[in-house]
């Protein structure tokens, strides 16, 4: 519960040592004193889905159909070089930070966002994405990716981590996820993957219909094999799902999936305004809290909804599944740190984890809780990742 005339003592190793009011708090000689009066100090926000690495890309792509989109956002990639990338990657970070946001869950291609992690001291999971929807194109696929793991761990750190990820169904095949998630688990990488996004996604699986498979009938693509399954079971048939997997989006999850990724113990990351901006339809949130799954709220990239305002986001789940303030603020700290399984050292106020701090002004209410959800982007005032100030 909320302690009013809060404070948190942070040590030298960047790590909570204490949390409690202000007036009983020791203070160690040398200590660095900063009081932000009308604020609330709450978690560091932890971010479940981000694309940092497309920042600066929003209104660039304005396609209504799904498959458009993507065709059009590849074209927008294509266009960038590893410089623009970069760049992008560091400014993406810095809107972060200035959001409160302390923590991402990041998917691309570029490796960019792990560079910017690392030169920024930042905390996070960068996760390597893997493309290859023609079953030829396995073997060839993962030597790219082991080979681009093998380049990127030097930039690891404590803070700074590594995961894999096998795009989603319509680009990726079979064979790709299966041999994916199986490399990933020897080396103890997490998994992230799209799934279960679009109708469009539902019907390339299940009936080898719509505007995917006519994509990959253009492309000499065979079908799925067998056809029948949604895009969860898919996922379970090439042994994707297990605890160390994240789930992005699963908006077309009906019980049976729910009940597959409640019994692999999957996450779920939650993206309500870039599925609505999609017209892909709302995730059955409710029902994944009440089976137990592991839900941690986000955002998706700048393409897809602007501006990256997760608490926008939380206060869309609040609505979608009736939560209360307190509940929609976990999705964005400390259920989200459990969702990408960062919670031992990110997502509360705790002794021992990570003294990432954000200061969100809040004013004079009986309820700060509610207050810091109603709030966005303008009202933080300064955030802190393990105790260094890194906005403003």
């Amino acid at each position: 519960a909320p302690i009013a005339e809060g404070a948190v003592l942070v040590d030298d190793a960047g790590r909570i040592a204490m949390v409690g009011p202000a007036a009983a708090m020791p203070i160690p000689p040398g200590s660095t004193v900063e009081q932000f009066p009308g604020c609330a100090l709450i978690p560091g926000l932890v971010n479940t889905h981000t694309h940092l690495e497309l920042t600066g890309l929003d209104g660039a792509v304005a396609a209504a159909d799904f498959t458009d989109w993507i065709r059009q956002l590849r074209d927008q990639k294509a266009a960038r070089s590893a410089a623009d990338f970069l760049a992008a990657a560091r400014r993406g970070l810095a809107d972060c930070h200035a959001a409160g946001v302390t923590t991402v869950a990041d998917t691309g291609d570029s490796g960019a966002v792990l560079v910017a992690l690392a030169e920024a001291g930042g905390s996070g999971i960068a996760y390597q994405e893997v493309f290859g929807p023609h079953p030829d194109q396995a073997a060839a696929s993962m030597e790219w990716l082991r080979q681009r793991i093998a380049d990127s761990r030097r930039l690891t750190s404590d803070r700074v981590r590594l995961g894999v990820s096998p795009h989603a169904p319509y680009s990726v095949s079979g064979p790709l996820f299966s041999a994916a998630a199986e490399w990933a688990r020897t080396e103890g990488l997490p998994v992230a993957v799209h799934i279960a996004e679009s109708a469009a996604e539902c019907a390339l699986l299940a009936t080898a219909t719509g505007p995917f498979a006519v994509l990959w009938t253009g492309r000499d693509i065979p079908a799925a094999a067998p056809l029948g399954d949604s895009p969860v079971a898919w996922l379970a048939r090439h042994r994707v799902l297990g605890p160390a997997t994240l789930c992005i989006h699963a908006v077309h999850a009906d019980a049976a999936d729910i009940a597959t990724l409640a019994g692999s113990g999957s996450a779920v990351a939650h993206c309500p305004l870039s599925n609505r901006a999609h017209r892909h339809g709302d995730a059955p949130l409710a029902a994944f809290l009440a089976a137990g799954i592991r839900v941690g709220v986000g955002t998706d990239s700048v393409v897809s909804i602007g501006r990256l305002d997760l608490l926008a986001a939380a206060r869309a789940a609040r609505a979608l599944a009736g939560l209360d303030d307190a509940a929609a603020l976990g999705l964005c700290t400390l259920d989200a740190a459990r969702a990408i399984g960062l919670a031992d050292d990110v997502g509360s106020l705790t002794a021992g984890k990570y003294a990432d701090v954000v200061a969100v002004a809040v004013g004079t209410t009986a309820d700060p809780v509610a207050r810091v959800v109603a709030g966005g982007v303008e009202d933080v005032r300064a955030t802190f990742l393990a105790g260094r100030r890194v906005f403003p």
